[in-house]
């Protein structure tokens, strides 16, 4: 019984009830501001995820391009464009 007067004193008090109410409230907006980081996060790996992607398919362009060049390059031409291609 103890601590329910206990608590009814300390609901009565206005200053015990502010910083009850600021500790709820602090709570909350550091919830919600976890909640925006791993937003933020998650679009920045989507972005770095996508950039990647666009990389990839140039990369694939350029040697598409570059073996249609190798095509009708002679014998050690070719050769000489493809050890240009291995050192990158």
């Amino acid at each position: 019984m103890w601590v329910l007067s206990m608590l009814s004193a300390l609901a009565g008090n206005n200053a015990i009830m502010a910083i009850f109410a600021a500790l709820v409230g602090g709570v909350g907006l550091y919830v919600a501001g976890g909640v925006s980081r791993a937003k933020k996060d998650a679009a920045r790996r989507a972005a770095e995820e996508l950039a990647a992607a666009q990389d990839c398919l140039e990369m694939g362009r350029e040697a598409t391009d570059a073996e249609r060049a190798a095509r009708d390059l002679p014998d050690e031409a070719a050769r000489r464009e493809a050890m240009r291609w291995a050192k990158h």
